[in-house]
């Protein structure tokens, strides 16, 4: 008896069966329409030299665009080393950093150039609990539950849906 060929309706779909059997897409948490609307503000004020608590509005070189995103950011100094941490997961900011590796920095008419180096997760526990410390009150809502208090051990376990990258000024 010859065999047929499956129909195209009963091909399986190795594209999506593929998808299937990896891992699931990296964490991120789009901000409700308050957040949106506050992180428009907060860089508004950045963009006028007003910086809350550190923050400033930063640009990245878009992966796909090319044409420089902005969006505001708390920076973070442990121990002497500038940090960006993403607090919503695996944003556009982030994927667009690991792809331009640097990015600019403004509080009003004072801009820095910045390469950015991301750290591996084995490291960000120290960084995350230092920026808990600091920006908690601001992002605990992201970290499902890990807080400043939180062991190493649960810190750990949250850092692969966290990106930190080290940053140098450069300019």
């Amino acid at each position: 008896m010859p065999q047929t060929q499956p129909s195209p309706k009963q091909a399986p779909n190795t594209r999506n069966e593929a998808r299937n059997t990896l891992k699931p897409p990296p964490y991120y948490l789009r901000g409700s329409a308050l957040n949106v609307r506050f992180n428009r503000f907060v860089g508004w004020l950045a963009r006028h030299g007003v910086s809350l608590l550190g923050t400033a509005e930063m640009s990245v070189r878009g992966r796909r665009s090319g044409t420089m995103q902005r969006v505001p950011v708390n920076q973070h100094v442990h121990e002497g080393t500038r940090y960006l941490v993403s607090a919503r997961g695996h944003s556009q900011w982030v994927r667009n950093m690991r792809a331009a590796g640097g990015g600019e920095l403004r509080v009003g008419r004072k801009v820095r150039t910045f390469t950015a180096t991301e750290i591996p997760d084995a490291e960000k526990p120290a960084v995350l609990r230092a920026y808990l410390e600091k920006w908690g009150w601001e992002v605990n809502q992201y970290f499902q539950g890990v807080t400043a208090a939180s062991s190493d051990e649960e810190l750990l376990t949250a850092a692969p849906d966290h990106p930190v990258f080290r940053i140098t000024l450069t300019g």
